[in-house]
């Protein structure tokens, strides 16, 4: 004699079965709020469309200089050294060039003399992935999916480059910094 073979649940059951066992309070974890703000954002960049992101968690922190003649030298040299340099955005507006790098790096910057390291809580406005010339800024080298620009390379040939002018003094106004 074989015994009864037990029904197996419908997709509904296995559901409520889910909710009941998360309890009572049944609140989203804390770091899906992140997940559906880089979800959101990644799905406006790809359809192209200028997107505001907040900077560190797991995306990235930028390094900010000036987009002129040195710092287009440098993107040169890390285009030489990362065999294509990582994401760079130009404002031409304002004359800066923001570096896409790991996030956490501005924990980690060094004070440098041609470049300043920002990252959480402050905001970047990632332009669509179609822009790539003016008006208003645009990627001067594309995101590329597999890389960032690497921070100590990148300080050496600011180092060795000298964009300027330096962003210091105008970045401290727009964040209402004090000397």
């Amino acid at each position: 004699m074989t015994a009864p073979v037990e029904a197996l649940p419908t997709g509904a059951e296995v559901m409520q079965r889910l909710i009941d066992s998360a309890g009572a309070a049944r609140q989203p974890a804390a770091d899906m709020a992140d997940l559906a703000q880089v979800i959101r954002t990644l799905l406006a960049v790809e359809a192209r469309r200028d997107t505001r992101v907040r900077l560190g968690g797991n995306l990235f922190d930028v390094v900010i200089t000036s987009s002129g003649l040195q710092a287009r030298s440098a993107v040169v040299l890390m285009d030489e050294i990362q065999g294509g340099c990582g994401p760079v955005i130009e404002d031409p507006e304002r004359g800066w060039f923001y570096w896409l790098v790991p996030p956490g790096s501005s924990q980690q910057w060094e004070p440098h003399p041609h470049a300043v390291c920002l990252g959480a809580p402050h905001t970047i406005t990632l332009p669509s992935l179609n822009r790539t010339v003016p008006p208003g800024p645009y990627w001067f080298r594309p995101s590329a999916s597999d890389r960032l620009v690497p921070t100590r390379p990148l300080s050496e040939a600011l180092a060795q480059l000298r964009p300027e002018p330096t962003p210091h003094a105008a970045l401290a106004a727009q964040l209402g910094i004090t000397p």
